[in-house]
């Protein structure tokens, strides 16, 4: 995706997505309320329910390279629509298939995993920061937090194995002891101003959860898109199994991300006072819509990547086509890391 382009999401019942020209125009009722040049668009995102699409606007997105997703209640992906055309790839995912067979998959794994907790810790400095001058005994617990992270870290690297499936379960019990370290911090830092007692995955009802897992969804949806476009087989994944209608490899790129990306998004949503209402078990409109606003902003915010200066959602398009090349053998991946 180029630089300039960006994510059209819809949240608001009722609403229809057209086509005027060169233009998306979005509408509710007779009203429009937004209106998009195509050649601005790199995905339109629309929920499960509620809104209906015109089949110009999808001729018109299929041409340009334009992914159409919708998303359930929970903010998670459950169709895509693109032009067969631009994922008529061989080679790579033949590359892929291989690699899962051999010593790729071992640096391929570790190098996952190394990257995402790096970047947990990485992003409890940022966070604790704040922290040391106003609350001294939250901050001691922030700091062992990030201790244990990187002790964990520096044992992924001497996980050995000849393939992903020899050490598949030695790195996940790694990132887990890392992670109850991890989400332990986060419920201090959150500590005063939202009931957070722990990560939920599926079926949360607490809105620090439920925020994540759909902030998770829309982080999802762009690395899917950006998986298909380096030409790469989604459901084929390294350090997640296969399952069937699981995405295993979009899982295993998303882990450097969840950190920089939406972690942070909402633990400063909450932190400076925001609030996520919930609704039937599920995240308001409303609430949809800030989430969805403040992870687009991280996404469409800069960081550094090797040696010059990005929009994140450029680095997740630049890793996955870094994923192609090093699973034909052509250079070593290597994951993005959080600058705090």
């Amino acid at each position: 995706m180029d630089e300039t382009m960006q994510s059209l999401i819809i949240t608001a019942h009722g609403t229809y997505v057209g086509k005027e020209s060169e233009r998306v125009v979005v509408k509710k009722g007779d009203q429009v309320v937004q209106e998009v040049p195509f050649f601005r668009l790199g995905e339109i995102v629309l929920p499960a329910h509620g809104a209906a699409l015109s089949t110009d606007v999808i001729a018109e997105a299929c041409e340009r390279g334009i992914r159409i997703s919708l998303l359930d209640g929970h903010g998670k992906p459950y169709a895509m629509l693109s032009s067969p055309h631009l994922t008529a790839t061989v080679a790579t995912r033949r590359a892929q298939m291989a690699a899962y067979l051999d010593g790729r998959s071992v640096a391929i794994g570790k190098a996952i995993v190394g990257g995402k907790l790096r970047n947990q810790a990485s992003l409890l400095k940022y966070f604790g920061k704040y922290l040391k001058g106003a609350d001294a005994g939250r901050f001691r617990a922030v700091v062992e937090a990030v201790r244990g992270i990187v002790a964990q870290r520096r044992a992924t690297r001497a996980v050995e194995g000849e393939k992903i499936d020899d050490i598949r379960e030695a790195l996940m019990g790694h990132e887990g002891a890392a992670g109850m370290a991890y989400w332990g911090a986060v419920r201090v830092l959150l500590e005063g101003k939202a009931d957070f007692k722990g990560r939920e995955h599926q079926g949360a009802k607490d809105p620090v959860n439920a925020s994540l897992n759909y902030g998770y969804g829309i982080l999802y949806n762009e690395m899917w898109g950006a998986v298909l476009n380096a030409g790469l087989e989604p459901f084929a994944g390294f350090l997640h199994v296969d399952r069937s209608g699981k995405p295993s490899l979009v899982l295993d790129l998303v882990e450097e991300f969840r950190g920089p990306v939406v972690d942070r998004a909402i633990i400063a949503l909450f932190t400076k006072g925001g609030e996520a209402r919930m609704e039937n078990g599920l995240l308001n409109q409303e609430a949809r819509r800030l989430v969805a606003s403040r992870v687009l902003e991280r996404l469409d915010g800069e960081a550094t990547f090797e040696g010059k200066t990005y929009r994140v959602r450029s680095i997740l398009q630049q890793q996955a086509r870094h994923l192609a090349t090093a699973v034909r053998g052509e250079r070593e991946y290597v994951p993005f890391s959080f600058k705090w």
